[in-house]
């Protein structure tokens, strides 16, 4: 069975040696001195390891059942749910009014990276349940934060987020599920939402859908659609759940991976509902739940590779198979480890440095996200906003191709089951689909997010790179090996800009046909930019003398490997950018 270590080590080395959180003048930070981090990652990674990471398998395995309109979650979920719950995990950075413990958005994103990493299955549960809750505490009335919040933050209730149906995905204009308005100012849904995740289960007492639907009458498209509250249970004027709502799940799809999330189809059936935030805003008020859950799944690319790769080492430093080319490494045995052979270090290498790179992405986005939302930092946002398509697009890419490396290394025993590593990689490949599919993210990546405030946030991005190049210009062991590498790649990403102004207005479709590449090469850019912060992070403390002197070099090392041998694939998405659209768009639709 596969295991997982919560890699604390190097999440301390993040927070600390290259985001210095505790210096930061952000509300909140001053308390994440080492110490305190250290004590709240260490216990996070216990329940991870010990009691997350073995039922992952048993979720794969077992998958979710739906019997009479019940639905029964995999062996030991329960149990573990308590568990989680009961340790307060479900609310580390919510609101303490709310029950939560107000950490910063940071660690929880470092706790939850380790959760999704032992088991995304699960985390799901209550993950989505924090978007949701975020969204009521964005744009509720103080009743409906006083009703639903204490519950939800403490996942004694669940929630959900009902967008999809059978007919729309991304286009939500199409919808049809309605909302008839009551006398009472309650509402009555009616309709079918398709794959939402944690629809239905008995592991909390009362389940929050959070639903899109359109009010008759309004605004066609898009502009008509309005977001519900939608309890399971009716909640009594005491808090208490009551009588059950016209909501129940028609049918669990049977799914790639993730099979102990129950992601069903829900029926509403004349369901009583209440408006959350504006008549025809719903979108705005749902965004609120989908950006975090677009940097939530970002992360599932990271989580699944950490896991695949932590499992892929053990084996090529255990797995006997040929000679070392250079000479023999293991004159005792009858075969070198498969890690001496040149291919399995490129691999895993490769699975190496973009962890530890998307590590320090997410990371670092989500302190900008604490400076905007703690700070009021509307820079910060707007930045936030133009990497949010970026972290989900590219990172979900790069994390599910890992999986299929770390596969490889198992050889035949990768594709049997019987060794987990499937698993990783049929879980990580939703993360590239759901919550936006990848390639509507660079849709809206060039689209949108680059002409955001007249191009202000990409801007403060080329600057960020620049500036820090020329601060550390005299910088001897960075300029060759990272500031080089860093420089060219961001003069692809300009490049590749100036070609969408110069030719997209012309022809949309040469921008649109090179935004995949362009996600990527931003992509590219966004780990470069953290390699080379982590390498003079790194260098710092190798020159004050520190006694963990191996993993500053480790560090380097790595950096080194990912600014020579992954970086330079941004040239290559500058010169696909550069065809523009005719070889994409010439052959006629009969044709294919």
């Amino acid at each position: 069975m596969p295991s997982y270590t919560a890699p604390t080590k190097d999440m301390q080395f993040v927070l600390h040696d290259l985001l210095n959180v505790s210096q930061s003048d952000i509300p909140g930070y001053a308390d994440l001195e080492p110490d305190f981090t250290s004590a709240v990652l260490e216990e996070a990674g216990k329940i991870t390891s010990e009691v997350l990471a073995p039922l992952n398998v048993v979720g794969d395995k077992e998958g979710c059942v739906l019997e009479n309109g019940v639905v029964r979650v995999p062996t030991g979920f329960q149990e573990a749910f308590d568990q989680v719950r009961d340790g307060g995990w479900t609310g580390l950075d919510m609101p303490e009014e709310y029950g939560g413990q107000n950490m910063p958005y940071v660690m929880g994103i470092a706790v939850g990276e380790m959760f999704s990493a032992a088991n995304q299955a699960f985390t799901m549960y209550q993950g989505l349940t924090h978007g949701a809750a975020s969204a009521i505490l964005a744009h509720g009335t103080d009743a409906q934060k006083d009703t639903y919040l204490p519950k939800m933050v403490s996942c004694e209730w669940t929630g959900t987020m009902n967008l999809t149906e059978p007919h729309c995905g991304t286009d939500l204009g199409l919808m049809r599920t309605k909302a008839v308005p009551q006398d009472d100012g309650s509402y009555k849904l009616s309709g079918q939402k398709i794959f939402i995740s944690a629809g239905e289960h008995e592991m909390s007492s009362n389940i929050i859908h959070l639903v899109l639907a359109k009010i008759p009458g309004g605004p066609d498209g898009i502009k008509g659609v309005s977001l519900f509250i939608v309890p399971k249970f009716i909640v009594n004027e005491d808090g208490t759940p009551g009588a059950r709502n016209g909501v129940s799940c028609g049918a669990l799809e049977e799914k790639m991976g993730i099979h102990g999330n129950s992601t069903c189809v829900m029926n509403y059936d004349e369901a009583t509902g209440y408006l959350l935030g504006d008549e025809h805003k719903g979108m705005r008020a749902m965004f609120t739940m989908m950006n975090e859950a677009r940097i939530g799944v970002g992360m599932q690319g990271l989580t699944q590779a950490e896991a695949a790769y932590q499992n892929a080492v053990i084996y090529a430093k255990d797995r006997l198979q040929g000679r070392d080319v250079t000479g023999v490494k293991n004159p005792d045995g009858p075969a070198d480890p498969l890690i001496v052979h040149p291919d399995i270090r490129r691999n895993l290498m490769d699975q190496k440095s973009f962890i530890e790179g998307a590590r320090a992405f997410i990371m670092w986005s989500s302190v900008m996200i604490d400076q905007a939302h703690r700070s009021g930092d509307k820079d910060a946002d707007g930045l936030v906003s133009l990497l949010t398509p970026v972290i989900k697009g590219f990172l979900t890419d790069e994390g599910y191709d890992m999986t299929v490396q770390a596969q490889q290394v198992y050889g035949g025993h990768g594709y049997i089951e019987e060794w987990g590593m499937s698993q990783f990689t049929r879980d990580a490949r939703i993360a590239m689909i759901y919550e936006g599919a990848n390639g509507v993210q660079a849709l809206d990546l060039v689209g949108r997010k680059l002409a955001q405030d007249g191009g202000k946030h990409v801007m403060a991005f080329f600057d960020l790179v620049k500036n820090f190049i020329k601060e550390n210009a005299d910088n001897e062991a960075l300029a060759k090996d990272f500031l080089e590498p860093l420089k060219a790649a961001s003069k692809d990403l300009q490049a590749a800009g100036m070609y969408f102004m110069q030719n997209g207005m012309k022809n949309p479709n040469n921008a649109l046909s090179g935004s995949y590449d362009f996600m990527h090469l931003f992509g590219h850019v966004c780990l470069g930019l953290m390699w080379a912060q982590m390498a003079k992070a790194a260098q710092k403390a190798l020159d004050a003398g520190t006694e963990d002197k191996e993993f500053y070099e480790t560090k380097i090392t790595t950096g080194r490997f990912y600014m020579a041998r992954r970086l330079p694939a941004t040239a290559l998405h500058l010169a696909r950018i550069n065809t523009g659209a005719d070889t994409v768009m010439s052959l006629d639709a009969a044709n294919f």
